[in-house]
């Protein structure tokens, strides 16, 4: 056998492997949990970590499905559209720096940069038959800054209720490390430069309508009190310790 040939049979067997690795990339992607990403990962929408229904009876699955695959999926693709038509280097670019110098932008990065931030942490702060509570030092500071989680609770659930058309209610932490409640408009946040109270959000409520509409119809209170019953205190708490270190 050649030299050549020999070659010629290496490269097509490398190639091939190559190739067998990259088919099974997308396969990959759709199986790999929602985490916590950096740069570029962070711009683009993360499988989630349960099924539509998983989240029953709380929020139905046909909600979930279309919150999660028309809403939030188009936020995540007019990102995109948005980060390449101002040249934003993704690569280099926390989404989080983004938002706090959005003013710079244009409104479809602030609506689609904000929609799609606020989305990614929404699915993460909700999963079926979680703690009741949070624990430790987030346990803590609530009853430090709040007096209570009941009297928390009843703050937030508040600001859900009183925001006047499409919105969120936060949770966040402050520059100070103390805890405050908040609302935004549209798909506002606290990490923007333009909120009228800034901060770092570790609890967030979507009360967009079509985040509840199919089940609860125009009964947003309904779904505030529901959506309790969901409420991940361990990612907040992970968020509430990453807030306090950065």
């Amino acid at each position: 056998m050649s030299k050549s040939t020999q070659n010629r049979r290496q490269f097509i067997r490398s190639t091939g492997k190559a190739g067998m690795v990259l088919a099974a990339m997308p396969l990959m992607a759709k199986i790999t949990p929602m985490t916590t990403l950096t740069a570029a990962g962070e711009y683009t929408q993360q499988p989630l970590n349960y099924s539509y229904s998983a989240l029953e009876p709380y929020i139905d699955a046909a909600t979930m499905e279309i919150h999660y695959t028309k809403h939030a999926a188009t936020y995540a693709k007019n990102l995109a559209d948005a980060a390449l038509a101002e040249k934003l280097d993704t690569q280099t670019t926390p989404l989080t720096d983004l938002l706090k110098n959005i003013s710079r932008y244009s409104p479809k990065m602030r609506n689609n940069a904000g929609g799609h931030y606020n989305h990614e942490m929404f699915w993460q702060l909700m999963k079926p038959a979680p703690a009741t509570a949070p624990t430790g030092a987030l346990a803590d500071a609530i009853n430090k800054n709040f007096g209570s989680l009941d009297n928390f609770k009843t703050a937030f659930s508040d600001a859900a209720k009183a925001r006047f058309g499409s919105g969120w209610a936060w949770l966040i932490i402050k520059a100070d490390n103390s805890l405050a409640v908040c609302s935004t408009p549209n798909q506002d946040n606290p990490l923007m430069d333009i909120a009228d109270t800034k901060g770092t959000p570790i609890l967030g409520l979507d009360v967009w309508e079509h985040a509840y509409y199919l089940k609860y119809q125009n009964k947003r209170p309904d779904y505030i009190n529901a959506w309790w019953n969901l409420v991940n205190w361990a990612f907040v708490e992970k968020k509430f310790a990453e807030a306090k270190q950065a």
